[in-house]
């Protein structure tokens, strides 16, 4: 008596494959909503310019 018989090994492979025909068939409305949807670009963020009120003066040297 083998441990793998021929017969076990097709049994199992013929399952794995109906087993992951019917997962790709459940996930395959799912892809088509995730696969079609367009890209959207980001939209550019303001660039902030420093003004007057907060910048700090250079302090002055002792002479």
């Amino acid at each position: 008596m083998r441990l793998f018989s021929p017969d076990l090994v097709r049994n199992f492979s013929i399952g794995f494959a109906l087993g992951a025909l019917l997962v790709a068939g459940a996930n395959a409305r799912t892809w088509d909503e995730a696969l079609s949807s367009p890209a959207q670009a980001a939209t550019m963020p303001e660039t902030l310019q420093p003004t007057a009120d907060f910048v700090i003066p250079p302090a002055e040297r002792a002479r």
